[in-house]
């Protein structure tokens, strides 16, 4: 417990200009989106798909399948759940899990979309169009704009695997 190694995170002045810049604006288009479509296109879990997409755009859980993929199951799981067995606190908790495990499997783990199914299933009457808007559309707004920003320089390349 004591944790002995040291933080090999680096940080960079450019690569927070990069996380800033692409952060700000996926949430403001998600937004703008919703209100212009004057349809749901953002949840909370997009911010932290932002962290991650932005902030360590390297990593395995940063990766556009992971983004996508995990978002959809996740939001899939839950659907399924809430829509034939409910809502109850134990079956919020299964859900996660089965999200974690599922994203585990499929190798798309991607933190962020573990949070998916608490906004599901705690929404009690979400309907099944909640994959589509605002889950994969807007995984696949995170995606396309990480591809443009995180591309801007030289010396990042997204995605680093497919």
């Amino acid at each position: 417990m004591k944790g002995e190694g040291k933080n090999p995170l680096t940080v960079y002045t450019k690569d927070l200009i990069v996380a800033f810049i692409g952060a700000a604006i996926t949430i403001t288009v998600l937004i703008y989106l919703a209100k212009e479509l004057h349809s749901q296109m953002i949840i909370a879990s997009f911010g932290g798909s932002c962290a991650l997409a932005f902030g360590v755009w390297q990593a395995p859980v940063s990766q556009p399948r992971s983004i996508l993929v995990g978002h959809v199951l996740s939001t899939f799981i839950a659907l399924l759940i809430v829509h034939t067995l409910g809502n109850t606190p134990v079956l919020v908790g299964l859900a996660v899990a089965l999200s974690i495990t599922g994203m585990m499997l499929t190798r798309t783990m991607h933190p962020p979309a573990a949070a998916n199914p608490i906004v599901v299933m705690l929404e009690g009457h979400t309907s099944w169009e909640f994959l589509l808007f605002p889950t994969a559309t807007g995984a696949c707004v995170v995606i396309l704009l990480a591809l443009i920003v995180n591309n801007l320089s030289r010396l990042r390349r997204y995605p680093t695997y497919w």
